[in-house]
């Protein structure tokens, strides 16, 4: 008897680079209707993201019963965002986190004031919590999980704590927990503090506590030590996964003249996150593909001696480098943030990579969406393909999808 096909989603992370994964959505959802394919249905039984990835993954989980809706809802929230949703940008905000973090960073521990409650990041982002309960109907995930409509919803965080990778995944039916080298898996119902850390960008955003292994451990970005991003939907039981990256996978393609001389402080820092975001996932990518081919290489009876599988994987990333688009916008940031990221080089050209991921204003996002349908559409076939249409007949082959569904 075949193993049942299950389709993944895995959004990536990025910050504000998380708005491209709602272009590519979007672009989908079109398509999707086109070819007759309903509203309602959901065309992934597991969704998986990690840092902002894990945000848009649960937002759409929490909607899986009606994919257009959960498209909608999203690309409603990425349209219209602005720095003062994720972050606080009012002066006040940025002098008691950026402003004494930078201090410290320069002068080290030799202000006394600080030495009991030094400032835990660069910047706060308490208002991301109330941004959360706009996105999220978590109730309604529940329903979609008991309903059959979803299988599994799985976030990853990275314990500063405990020095491991972490998947946190929610399922209505047993699904074993796994365990590698430096990263494991914990089921756990998935909630708002889960988001909160797995988002936490290292130096940029606090830690969180989560309650992992019956112990308290704090956690950062889900990003960080991400040696095998996509294996969680494997894990999960997918045998076919679309992966929308936040970053361009080809590598960066610069003016080498630009970015001579000296790094600025923000152009490291861009660096070290495009390595944190971008690095684990062209790795794994490349990984799942060698391994398609090694074993399409053997006979049946030669697969059958291995775990390993063939997973039918479509890979959608930015067709360009986000760093110059970041830098066009960038003045559009509120005077506080631009100040404070003007101190370490990030409103300059070559600091484009650290503003790309902080950068939650409209006309960023707007932008980044754009190029999501753009890369999306132009990549027409292999979509279609992918979800098993055939342009020709206009055949389209639906996995399941309940009565009661199509009634409601």
């Amino acid at each position: 008897m075949s193993e049942p096909q299950k389709t993944a989603l895995f959004l990536a992370g990025g910050g504000a680079r998380a708005a491209y994964q709602v272009g590519v959505l979007q672009a989908i959802l079109s398509l999707l209707s086109e070819y007759g394919w309903p509203a309602r249905q959901n065309p992934f039984e597991i969704i998986c993201g990690t840092s902002a990835g894990a945000i848009n993954a649960t937002a759409l989980a929490c909607r899986a019963d009606h994919f257009e809706e959960s498209v909608t809802h999203l690309l409603g929230i990425w349209r219209n965002l602005e720095v003062e949703q994720v972050y606080r940008a009012d002066s006040i905000g940025v002098l008691r986190s950026g402003a004494r973090w930078l201090s410290l960073l320069s002068f080290g521990w030799l202000l006394r004031k600080w030495h009991t409650q030094p400032p835990s990041s660069l910047l706060d982002n308490s208002p991301l919590v109330g941004l959360l309960h706009k996105l999220l109907d978590l109730p309604r995930l529940d329903q979609a999980l008991n309903s059959g409509v979803l299988d599994a919803l799985a976030v990853s965080a990275s314990s500063y704590t405990g020095g491991s990778h972490v998947t946190f995944y929610q399922s209505a039916r047993p699904i074993p927990s796994w365990r590698r080298a430096q990263r494991m898996s914990v089921q756990q119902q998935i909630g708002v503090d889960h988001l909160l850390a797995s988002a936490a960008i290292p130096l940029i955003f606090p830690a969180v506590p989560l309650y992992c292994n019956d112990r308290c451990e704090y956690f950062g970005d889900g990003s960080i030590r991400e040696v095998a991003p996509v294996s969680p939907a494997i894990h999960l039981g997918a045998t076919k996964i679309l992966v929308i990256g936040s970053g361009h996978v080809g590598g960066p393609q610069r003016n080498f003249a630009e970015y001579s001389g000296y790094p600025s402080l923000a152009q490291i820092a861009g660096h070290a996150m495009s390595s944190i975001f971008l690095d684990g996932l062209s790795v794994d990518l490349e990984r799942i593909m060698r391994i398609n081919t090694t074993l399409s290489l053997l006979t049946p009876e030669q697969r059958q001696q291995t775990l390993l599988r063939q997973v039918n994987l479509l890979a959608i990333t930015p067709s360009v480098p986000l760093d110059s688009l970041a830098s066009r916008h960038v003045g559009s940031l509120p005077l506080p943030i631009k100040t404070l990221l003007s101190t370490i080089g990030a409103t300059e050209r070559r600091g484009g990579a650290l503003a790309s991921y902080l950068l939650f204003e409209a006309s960023y996002t707007r932008s980044l969406i754009e190029l999501g349908q753009i890369d999306t559409l132009s990549r027409r076939d292999e979509v279609l393909r992918f979800f098993d249409i055939d342009e020709t007949t206009k055949n389209i082959s639906k996995r399941k999808y309940t009565e009661e569904m199509l009634h409601n």
